[in-house]
């Protein structure tokens, strides 16, 4: 059986009902069931969610509640697991907050538990028994995927990124419209992420959030060379314009936000893409565009982007543009094992039950299995 908590949300929903599929039963959790009795970790487990959790509580009395609330979860979570730790948790994300206190009472358990999250492939979605991101298990040695690639045909690897699009905006003041008004320049691309997205409040190293981002972006952009210029994006997602964080770029002068144009039109064009550790950055990969990430990623692999792990690097890294560069048979290896083996099929029309692939999602459940046993 698999237990999760509600999401309320016809996507998420669906990659739920896909896996009670497989499983054959399932327990839905309308609501957080709460229980008071705290474990020896609980106080640990508690802090760790409410510093990770997307919404901080403001003033003494509400981050008391908060913390109530967590430790309610948690120690429910614990609590079933332990009598049933055959059962398998499973949430969306599972990297923040309240669903990171419930998976983490689950593994304290001895529970199977899986993270679920969208990938950035189409037709695909992350399951994974570790977590989602930077904390994914997507192996870390490029040798790892030359080894894989020995053994498998990669040539076909362009195949996984077809039908990528950019994101229907949610802003007025951003669109998706063509390329017609892009200068025949060089430049780099700077796609921005949603500024209190777990990527970038979690994951973002030594730039610390979105404000240290664009400040180091600030910082590097004079080693341009002569001619050269930074294209920036903000996020079609974000609810908030960035507004006083984009003036240290612009008054540089070799800046330019363009929010109207399409984003794989500004990618495609540009020399090069600069992310803090977007998923455009993987993208990337399909129109053949060297990629430099300042933060933590799952793609930061040596030949297939630049990591600039500090200030000095990013300058180095934006003073000579024309040699970035990527390793094509490792970008192939890594994206074709993407979609062989880590990203299983999975796709959800409103109204329409999920299309995927039962195999692959059988083969998660059973890797989340496994996992548990090896914890133990």
């Amino acid at each position: 059986m698999i237990v999760y908590p509600a999401e309320y949300n016809a996507r998420k929903e669906a990659v739920f009902a896909a896996l009670a599929q497989v499983e054959g039963e399932a327990r839905r959790l309308p609501f957080a069931p709460l229980r008071f009795r705290d474990w020896p970790e609980t106080g640990a487990r508690v802090a760790t969610a409410l510093m990770r959790a997307k919404r901080q509580p403001r003033g003494p009395v509400m981050r008391w509640l908060k913390r109530q609330l967590l430790r309610g979860q948690y120690n429910w979570a614990r609590s079933y697991f332990t009598a049933h730790p055959d059962r398998l948790a499973v949430a969306w994300n599972g990297l923040t907050g309240s669903r990171m206190a419930w998976l983490q009472g689950a593994r304290d358990a001895g529970a199977p538990v899986l993270h679920a999250e969208l990938a950035p492939l189409p037709g695909r979605i992350t399951l994974d028994a570790a977590g989602v991101n930077a904390e994914s298990s997507v192996p870390q040695d490029p040798e790892f995927f030359r080894a894989w690639a020995a053994l498998h045909e990669t040539h076909r690897w362009r195949e996984a990124g077809a039908g990528l699009s950019a994101r229907a905006s949610r802003r007025a003041d951003v669109g998706q419209a063509g390329a017609d008004g892009l200068p025949d320049t060089t430049f780099l691309f700077c796609p921005l992420q949603v500024p209190d997205d777990s990527q970038v409040r979690l994951f973002a190293g030594w730039c610390r959030g979105m404000a240290g981002f664009l400040t180091a972006l600030a910082e590097a952009v004079p080693h341009l060379p002569e001619g050269w210029h930074l294209r920036v994006k903000e996020h079609p997602s974000a609810k908030q314009a960035l507004g006083p964080l984009l003036e240290p770029l612009l008054a540089t002068g070799r800046v330019v936000v363009d929010n109207a144009t399409d984003s794989f039109a500004q990618l495609a064009a540009a020399r090069g893409v600069v992310t803090l550790n977007s998923s455009m950055g993987l993208q990337a990969f399909f129109h053949d565009r060297p990629v430099v990430t300042l933060g933590q990623a799952f793609f930061n692999l040596p030949g297939l982007v630049h990591h600039a792990g500090g200030q000095e690097a990013l300058n180095a890294l934006f003073a000579a543009p024309e040699a970035l560069g990527y390793d094509e048979a490792l970008r192939a290896a890594f994206v074709a094992w993407l979609a062989e083996v880590y990203y299983p099929r999975f796709s959800h029309e409103p109204g329409q039950p999920p299309s995927f692939d039962r195999p692959a999602f059988a083969a998660k459940l059973a890797e989340a299995r496994a996992a548990a046993g090896g914890r133990e």
